[in-house]
């Protein structure tokens, strides 16, 4: 598994590259910025065939970006079948921290105090003058 992972990368790898180099190869709306675009009328590729085999390459190409992303996406959580960051490989919590009892009821009665506080209070709204 682990070498047609490898595989698959390099091949997700040279689609981003084609793909790169495919789309700096189109001439953009306006003409400036392509980098193919401006041959004359002896080129070899010249005018809307280049336009179509470059934008049906682009087509292609982004679709095979896609599958080997969504791909590499799946083997990936397949490998790393934990559901949490906080649980480990056998869904026990991964940090835990010892608390004696005294620690403990200490805690729940500061909670309790802050709960009672909460309730006693009433919102107070400023008087204008």
């Amino acid at each position: 598994m682990e070498s047609f992972e490898t595989g698959l990368w390099a091949f997700h790898l040279i689609i981003v590259v084609a793909l790169l180099v495919t789309i700096l190869l189109q001439r953009s709306e306006g003409g400036a910025l392509g980098i193919g675009g401006g041959g004359g009328g002896d080129a070899l590729m010249s005018g809307r065939s280049a336009g179509n085999v470059l934008t049906k390459a682009t087509t292609i190409l982004g679709i095979l970006f896609f599958i080997t992303s969504v791909s590499l996406a799946y083997i990936s959580k397949v490998q790393n079948a934990s559901s949490s960051i906080l649980t480990d490989a056998n869904g026990d919590a991964a940090v835990t921290v010892p608390i004696s009892e005294a620690e403990k009821a200490a805690a729940e009665k500061s909670l309790d105090n802050l709960l009672n506080q909460t309730k006693d209070a009433t919102p107070s709204v400023p008087v204008s003058q």
